[in-house]
């Protein structure tokens, strides 16, 4: 592979990256014009953006909680609606998620899902192979040209009836330092979308399909105005209609989750609706009350669905996107199937099954599976309860939230085994991330980027608030946070062996890990603080 160091055909823009004959698929001169647009466009206002993250935050800091804004507050009595449902989106009952590699792309496309949400997130490690290769892959899936042969020799290829394609690009938060305009990381969320909707878009549309995006970790409605304008500047620029783009936007924000129907309505022309982000929304749960100490949660394991801060959010989403005649997507089933254990096996697809059940009955319109063997457990249940293509006409009207129901903390233990499960999960999934991968099964569930930020956001606030206490009235602290590290790693060093253990990266995960928990303020996102050493 070569490197190109500076692009003469788009002054200005930089690729750091190697670049190999299949790379210059994606990055050919037009390509990379289309890109450089969209930066130029608009990257100031992801810049501006995401300082306004900062100064909300330091609201909640001093103690500042969110609330359903003064200023909008006619847009959310408004009598409207979003456009119509495409017909390739009508029927979501069941969708699958995975990370952009060649032979996931097959197997998902061809799993018997309704959707398959190609992740460029959070179920991805941003290497710069990873995101270009990614790219090629979903063009070749979208010619139905895509084929893949492992080491074995077993060949895969598309079936004659594949998902619908999704595409997931990173958050605005997350800046690509491979590709550089003047200088300066490229927005990644531009990346992505730029080099996939330009390389796609008119093929898709000829295909009786579209450009279909899930949009993570938005925080604002404003953010939202800003994808709604990359959608209309991207059409316009390739000669598509306005509202070819359908977006679904992830609400995995705690400010997000007041802010629904501004959502929906800067997005109108172009909403495929809402879904329930619903780890990213624990994390971010925590994250927004950090310095806050009646805000500490229980362990992980205790705080599902069904307490009332979650339950409540995910009812009020599905009255809203029903309102304004849209899907409300159910969230992630993490469980996998355990092979080589029966009874363990079943203890997994029972809690799936409570879930689905309870997201089908309370009126979603589909649902999350990170694995094809609960397709079917996920389909049955929906196919029971939604005999239609979706429940949008189930308006919920019986619902009503206020803001106490979204702040509500749960009650719950922290226990000793609740600790150790989030220190084994943040230091082998960071591992995996540096590694390469950003989906890993690890306790017979499968973790990504959300489940990781969760548990190292847990440890740092147990270990920085009086309510950090195990259920034995012992005070967590950074001595015990290291000691439960040192212990995990010597596990780790049994498991693996001595040369594997120095080879992988067990000890740069452990770093970056007593890096974000022992800090004063709580990071933002451990992806980025683990980034620079991709």
């Amino acid at each position: 592979m070569s490197s190109i160091v500076q692009n003469t055909v788009q002054p200005g823009l930089e690729i750091k990256g190697a670049v190999s004959a299949e790379f210059q698929r994606v990055l050919k001169p037009e390509a990379l014009a289309f890109v450089a647009a969209l930066v130029d466009n608009f990257a100031g206002r992801c810049d501006e953006l995401l300082g306004r993250r900062q100064t909300r935050q330091a609201e909640f800091d001093r103690g500042v909680l969110p609330d359903f804004l003064e200023e909008t507050q006619a847009i959310r009595a408004g009598d409207w609606t979003v456009a119509e449902i495409p017909p390739p989106l009508r029927d979501r009952r069941v969708e699958i998620t995975g990370p952009v590699d060649r032979k996931m792309i097959i197997n998902a496309l061809n799993s018997g899902a309704k959707t398959f949400m190609a992740d460029f997130e959070d179920s991805s490690s941003p290497t710069w192979h990873a995101m270009v290769d990614g790219q090629v892959n979903l063009a070749d899936a979208v010619d139905g040209s895509i084929e893949f042969t492992n080491e074995a020799g077993k060949q895969y290829r598309l079936n004659d009836d594949p998902a619908t394609l999704i595409v997931r690009p990173r958050g605005w938060h997350l800046k690509e330092k491979h590709l550089l305009m003047n200088g300066k990381p490229v927005p990644a969320s531009l990346i992505d979308f730029g080099f996939f909707f330009f390389h796609n878009a008119r093929k898709l549309v000829d295909k009786g399909r579209g450009p279909y995006f899930y949009l993570p970790k938005l925080e604002s409605h404003l953010e939202a105005r800003l994808w709604n304008d990359v959608f209309n500047f991207a059409q316009d620029a390739v000669g598509l209609p306005r509202g070819t783009v359908r977006a679904t936007v992830l609400i995995e924000t705690i400010p997000a989750a007041f802010e629904m129907h501004e959502i929906l309505w800067e997005l109108r022309d172009h909403s495929a609706g809402l879904n329930c982000g619903r780890w990213d929304y624990i994390f971010s749960f925590i994250k927004c009350f950090r310095n806050l100490p009646d805000y500490v949660l229980p362990d992980r394991s205790e705080v599902g669905m069904t307490v009332h801060f979650l339950s409540s959010y995910s009812q009020l989403l599905i009255k809203t996107c029903h309102r304004r005649g849209i899907h409300a997507m159910g969230g992630m089933a993490a469980q996998i199937p355990i092979k080589h254990d029966a009874q363990a096996n079943e203890q997994a697809l029972a809690k799936v099954r409570a879930d689905k059940e309870r997201e089908a009955k309370n009126g979603h319109d589909g649902t999350w599976v990170a694995h094809p063997g609960l397709i079917a457990i996920a389909m049955d249940i929906f196919d029971e309860y939604m005999p239609g293509p979706n429940q949008i006409d189930n308006k919920r009207d019986d619902v009503h939230v206020t803001p106490a129901d979204l702040l509500m903390v749960p009650e719950g233990r922290i226990t000793m085994p609740g600790l150790e499960t989030n220190v084994a999960a943040a230091v082998r999934y960071t591992e995996e991330w540096l590694s390469g991968l950003g989906c890993v099964p690890l306790n017979n569930l499968m973790e990504d980027a959300a489940t990781a930020e969760i548990s190292r956001a847990q440890i740092w606030q147990w270990i920085h608030h009086p309510r950090g206490v195990l259920d034995d009235g012992t005070n967590i602290d950074q001595a015990m946070f290291q000691q439960v590290l040192g212990d995990e790693l010597a596990r780790i060093r049994a498991e693996v062996g001595d040369t594997q253990y120095e080879k992988r990266k067990y000890t740069q995960a452990a770093e970056v890990l007593e890096r974000v928990v022992g800090c004063g303020e709580l990071p933002s996102f451990l992806t980025l603080e683990a980034y620079g050493l991709l």
